[in-house]
């Protein structure tokens, strides 16, 4: 089978959180025997050893707007990080009049991109299907598809070939969700019943998708690549309690109880965090962003790992994220938040620990630090968990059925 991929981004260097995902999902279908091509949205082309890359087609006019973007903001700042979702119940989002609130900024500029860009694109994939008619079907990855309306529809009238939307940031993404205070509003103006199917990391986020117009929802959860996610060899664990993540938005009540309180309730730990945007911390140090490599290192050189999921994911049932499936590969004893379905993926007491207060992480801490040999082995069984269902090799696999069933 021969897929191909329009991805948000190709280039790790730039903040798009999903890209690391992105190529461990594209490194994974490679190594199951897909034929994989990837031609990025925003930035250059970037070949690997797992896909071929297509250019660009409007690459120059990607980087205008991000710079003209990243110049305003330095002037006036970013919009507000938000805190909390709104109280719409997830199975209400979408539907009729969903997106009224779109600003005049976000309105001007999918219009602007309908106009000039969605074009360039339609041009774009029409030449690479008309060089590669073996080419089985087309996947959007998180894309905003509210600046290539009419793409997916022409694309499939002239090739008849499926064009597929995965959106990996349910429900934050969700129209009636307020965003995160850097990205782009995707669902205003956009038009979800021209794709032939739309997949996405949320199961508790499938009707929203159906409301919103999509013909046929299927989740596919984020995993691991145990290769790339695996643990490291360090001389010892001199970290106490580590936090690896950027900014408040959606967690903040979980920051505070999970780093901020318990760091001044427990002075004889050492509670570091690798991030920006994160607030008061308490006691916390901050450590520096070597590389990735690090990252993975300062993992392994602590005893417990925390996973604060943002309420806009953890509210709505079995929304996945990356990192419960990165820390797990890397065999790291997990304390978590409350996370609405994440007995889906990992076993609550025997893979990792939920905690529901500052003073039940703090106690939870205090076990944990104590009793190592626990600890170990619950490091050991997340990993062995990941290994037996959350690879990126499986997946990959579910995505090619989920290609097959709509061929």
């Amino acid at each position: 089978m021969k897929l191909l991929f329009v991805c948000a981004s190709l280039d790790l260097t730039q903040p798009f959180s999903a890209t690391p995902a992105w190529w461990q999902l594209l490194k994974a279908l490679y190594e199951i025997g897909v034929d994989v091509i990837a031609t990025p949205y925003q930035g250059p082309a970037i070949e690997s050893l797992w896909w071929r890359a297509e250019p660009n087609p409007a690459k120059w006019q990607g980087d205008t707007f991000k710079f003209l973007r990243d110049t305003a903001r330095k002037i006036v700042g970013d919009k507000p990080p938000v805190q909390s979702p709104p109280p719409t119940p997830p199975h209400l989002m979408g539907g009729e009049g969903a997106g009224t609130d779109e600003s005049f900024s976000d309105r001007a500029v999918r219009q602007v991109a309908q106009t000039f860009i969605a074009p360039l694109w339609l041009k774009h994939l029409d030449r690479i299907l008309t060089r590669q008619p073996d080419i089985a079907a087309v996947i959007f990855l998180t894309i905003p598809l509210n600046h290539v309306v009419g793409v997916a529809a022409e694309i499939q009238r002239k090739h008849n070939k499926p064009v597929f939307y995965y959106d990996g940031d349910v429900p934050a993404s969700l129209p009636n969700m307020q965003g995160f205070a850097s990205g782009f509003r995707i669902y205003q103006g956009a038009n979800p019943a021209e794709y032939a199917a739309f997949i996405s990391n949320s199961q508790g986020g499938a009707d929203a998708l159906r409301a919103l117009g999509a013909r046929e929802v299927f989740t596919l959860y984020y995993g691991a690549d145990p290769d790339v996610f695996g643990p490291v060899d360090v001389p010892g664990q001199d970290i106490d309690v580590m936090f690896y993540g950027h900014g408040r938005e959606y967690r903040q009540p979980w920051i505070e109880a999970m780093i901020t309180a318990p760091s001044r309730a427990m002075p004889e730990a050492r509670f570091a965090v690798r991030g920006t945007k994160l607030g008061d911390l308490g006691r916390a140090e901050t450590l520096p962003y070597l590389s990735f490599s690090k990252l993975r290192e300062y993992a392994c050189r602590s005893k417990i790992n925390l996973c604060i999921t943002r309420l806009a994911h953890a509210s709505v049932y079995g929304s996945s994220s990356s990192r419960p499936f990165e820390l797990s590969a890397m065999s790291c004893c997990i304390v978590a938040n409350p996370y609405a379905g994440i007995e889906e993926w990992f076993e609550p007491g025997k893979e990792l620990v939920v905690v529901n207060s500052a003073e039940e992480a703090a106690d939870r801490y205090r076990w944990l630090l104590a009793h190592e040999s626990e600890r170990l082995a619950m490091g050991r069984a997340a990993r062995e968990r990941v290994l037996k269902e959350h690879t990126f090799r499986h997946r990959a696999r579910q995505l090619v059925e989920i290609v097959r069933r709509m061929l």
